[in-house]
């Protein structure tokens, strides 16, 4: 064992949240969207097809084809400083720390991740036990559970944390799509919107879709993704004739969640629906998958198929209240943590009884 992976006695062991999101391309590129899209669609929990099934389609046809596509479309929300999900990821994280220091969490570290691309799951819990850390509360930024999306995040942190021979404690965080906190934050910000710009004449909730084979097999993603819906429409007073539930982002040919959001949108619009709000719960932040496809994308085909307008009320991002919320819900997961570190005396008196030990043991190195 090197002297720099020993344990040390004099050391508080530290606590640290972790936020993890999907991830994004370096850069908008077709090279770059290669290879993310390549770790992305490699993950069996994104796609479970058998891989002698599987892999001929990544490599010979989507991996061949697609990423010049995506690169086009992820070059439409590039900003100067770079991915939109990136951005808003780390200016959320950033005003989740300051609303955690602000509540006595002065000593948490709070920090994010991708699943895909950088910074990595593993890079990033490197660096946290590098640094001391041996509390890991792993936030994914999904309210709603998928097999897809959660149980990615899940399993790279088992699997990174199981090569280590001191593991730290570690909580999962599930979903938060019920939490009230959360909730009250999505409606206010549909309010705000409705104060600026009047009602239109559709609510659409917007939401990421999945196979339906993975649902009928027992994701609960599909539930839980209606039940925040008609938490939200609950909060704001509506009825269930006032909104719409819809999945978008499918690719493929086979059957995924229904209805599909470009077909309700298109079909709206050939029905003369005027003016469409759409709002998508299940982001925590805006991607490519919110402002490209639904705030461009849908946006004019909608209008082609002869409505007049299409509103995109955006993610909650680093708005204060989404930090308020997730605040609050990951205090739940951090319960029992905030005082867990002995103090500087009881410290002291530790590291001198180990180095006590050092001089009659031939199991303690003496360095």
């Amino acid at each position: 064992m090197s002297l720099g992976n020993r344990y040390d006695h004099a050391r508080a062991e530290k606590s640290a949240l972790v936020l993890v999101n999907l991830g994004t391309p370096a850069e908008p590129t077709a090279p770059e969207v290669r290879r993310f899209l390549a770790q992305f669609l490699s993950d069996r929990r994104v796609i479970d097809l058998p891989r002698w099934m599987w892999w001929p389609i990544l490599h010979l046809i989507i991996l061949r084809f697609r990423p010049a596509r995506s690169a086009r479309a992820y070059r439409k929300v590039w900003t100067e400083e770079g991915s939109p999900l990136l951005l808003h990821t780390r200016a959320l994280t950033e005003a989740l720390a300051t609303e955690l220091r602000g509540r006595g969490w002065d000593q948490l570290q709070v920090a994010f991740a991708m699943t895909y691309g950088e910074p990595s799951i593993p890079g990033v819990l490197q660096r946290l036990r590098d640094d001391g850390v041996r509390r890991i509360a792993v936030l994914p930024m999904y309210p709603q559970y998928s097999a897809t999306t959660t149980a990615p995040v899940n399993d790279q942190v088992v699997d990174t944390l199981k090569t280590w021979t001191h593991a730290p404690q570690l909580r999962l965080l599930d979903a938060y799509h019920s939490d009230p906190h959360w909730i009250d934050a999505i409606a206010a910000s549909i309010e705000r919107h409705w104060e600026q710009r009047g009602r239109a004449d559709r609510l659409l909730f917007s939401f990421h879709g999945i196979p339906r084979r993975y649902f009928l097999n027992g994701d609960p993603y599909h539930c839980q993704c209606m039940a925040s819906a008609r938490r939200i429409a609950e909060r704001l007073g509506l009825g269930d004739e006032d909104y719409h539930v819809s999945f978008q982002s499918r690719v493929g040919r086979e059957e995924w969640l229904r209805p599909y959001t470009d077909q309700t949108l298109e079909q709206w619009g050939k029905q003369g629906v005027g003016r469409v709000q759409v709002v998508c719960p299940g982001f925590a932040v805006d991607c490519l998958e919110t402002l490209e496809e639904i705030a461009m994308e849908n946006a004019e085909n909608f209008i082609a198929a002869g409505g007049k307008d299409l509103e995109y009320i955006p993610a909650l991002n680093a708005d204060p209240s989404h930090a308020a919320a997730l605040a609050s819900v990951a205090e739940q997961l951090l319960s029992g943590w905030q005082d867990a570190d002995p103090d500087e005396a009881e410290l002291g008196r530790r590291d001198e009884r180990a180095r006590q030990m050092a001089l009659t043991s031939p199991n303690c190195p003496k360095a």
